[in-house]
């Protein structure tokens, strides 16, 4: 290989290294210039090769971003919460545009209280999710593992590399006897996150949650108080877990309008999709329900087998030949990490 074919294939190897894909492509483009023959090929196609894996997850990220972000202009979806791998591939599978982590389903999964999973845990869980999925997916990001403003956005960044396409920073401090941040430093932390967000490039989806309702402070003029400032914050969707009423959700939703607004359904309180559409909702989960649905099943099995000696809840429950099928065929789909 002559000094200059071998300048050309290095250069070629370290702009893939460097995810600079478009000047890569160029690179390769220019080799016809060159005499082909004076070329190691499996250098050169191992350069390409990890090129094209680099690109292909990067598009495949700012793909998910953008049909994220579409999702919360016009209409109402469901975007239900997965809590490990097969779950997000199953709620795929069944045609959902976007898919959220949740908190306590995965901290459940793995033997943990929730709000006991470290930052670290949860980055890792994000980062497997949002590589299995083929659609968005949404970080349940908690409080941002951190108090101060600073914190949450160092933190932000950390989520937005695990290509999540959305993530959620709430207003809980962990502390039940004084569960909300205090108001003006609840909107720093939102302004913060915003920030973070801003510099990796806006397309993340940002949500902004209050707490309230579902921490013991069911104050709705608070919460209104709290998701208007958070909007002018830069949120671009708001969401407050634990309002359930007509009022309150309509409340909310005029409140923060034109913004979407995000609606906990994590029990049967009477709606329907269309119901909820109807009445201005732009995105609706079920946070850990689907999980604890899941656990409770097993829960109530094993009481049955262990306290009464029986086999009962077995009956009807799908097939281990139809799991078995459905992760077989779903298999080639699934995106390459």
């Amino acid at each position: 290989m002559t000094a200059q074919s071998k300048w050309r294939l290095k250069a070629i190897t370290s702009q893939c290294r460097n995810n600079e894909a478009s000047r890569g492509f160029h690179a390769v483009k220019q080799l016809d210039k060159l005499a082909i023959a004076d070329i190691a090929i499996a250098p050169l196609l191992e350069a390409l090769s990890e090129l094209q894996r680099l690109q292909d997850r990067v598009m495949g990220i700012a793909d998910k971003r953008r049909a994220f972000r579409a999702l919360h202009e016009s209409g109402c979806f469901v975007i239900p919460n997965p809590w490990n791998v097969g779950s997000a591939r199953y709620l795929q599978g069944l045609g959902f545009k976007a898919l959220a982590t949740t908190s306590s389903g995965y901290a459940h999964s793995i033997g943990y209280a929730d709000g006991d999973v470290t930052l670290d845990m949860v980055l890792a869980h994000c980062r497997e999710i949002a590589q299995v999925a083929g659609v968005p997916v949404n970080a349940d990001f908690e409080g941002g593992f951190a108090d101060d403003p600073e914190g949450v956005a160092a933190n932000v960044r950390l989520c937005i590399d695990t290509g999540v396409a959305g993530l959620s920073i709430e207003d809980f401090t962990e502390n039940d006897a004084d569960p909300l941040y205090e108001f003006g430093l609840a909107v720093k932390r939102v302004r913060a996150a915003r920030d973070a967000i801003d510099k990796a490039g806006g397309d993340v989806v940002f949500t902004a949650r209050t707490e309230g309702f579902i921490r013991g402070r069911p104050d709705l003029a608070e919460t209104v108080r709290r998701l208007k400032a958070f909007a002018d914050a830069g949120a671009d969707c708001l969401y407050a877990p634990g309002i359930k009423t007509r009022e309150q959700i309509e409340t909310v939703v005029k409140a923060v309008a034109p913004l979407p607004v995000n609606l906990l359904m994590p029990a049967p309180m009477g709606f329907t999709v269309s119901d909820i559409a109807a009445m201005g909702v732009r995105r609706i989960s079920v946070g850990g329900t689907l999980a604890r649905v899941a656990m409770h099943a097993f829960i109530q099995s094993a009481r049955q087998i262990a306290q009464e000696g029986k086999f009962d809840s077995f009956a009807g429950i799908t097939p281990n030949a139809e799991l078995n099928r459905f992760f077989h065929d779903d298999l080639p789909r699934r995106p390459k990490s």
